[in-house]
């Protein structure tokens, strides 16, 4: 399977005073703001990369144990994810995937085999130049 994606920005002025938009090619995010004060700052409405990238990374995580959970027949009900991501002194130097899952019949050892190898295996954690960290929990209903 091949397929392309797209993305844009926008910056207007300074780096501290400016302002961005980000826009996807699905439009879910539709000149959505960013600027200094969403990434290094808490308070004003808006976006920042960092948090873009923990979606993205818990996203594709999740699918991406959703299909090795698939392959070795079980269904989860409900893979939660959490991505915390840590910006330090100009880099990313971590991710922590916190991730809860309520799958029935699945024993907690084979479940966390299968996570750890969704992580090393997941298209964002290999393009990811980090340290991810992982932490499994494991629910059955």
């Amino acid at each position: 399977m091949k397929f392309t994606r797209k993305a844009s920005a926008v910056w207007k002025g300074s780096g501290k005073e400016g302002k961005g938009s980000l826009t996807t090619g699905s439009k879910v995010l539709d000149n959505t703001q960013y600027s200094f004060h969403t990434r290094f700052e808490d308070g004003e409405k808006g976006t920042n990369p960092e948090e873009l990238v923990g979606a993205a990374h818990a996203g594709c995580f999740a699918m991406q144990l959703s299909f090795l959970l698939n392959e070795e027949n079980f269904t989860a009900t409900t893979l939660d994810v959490d991505a915390t991501v840590l910006f330090e002194d100009g880099a990313i130097t971590k991710i922590s995937l916190n991730l809860e899952g309520d799958v029935p019949e699945i024993d907690a050892e084979q479940f966390q085999q299968i996570a750890h190898k969704a992580k090393d295996v997941c298209p964002i954690s290999k393009l990811l130049d980090t340290e991810i960290e992982l932490k499994v929990t494991l629910k059955n209903s």
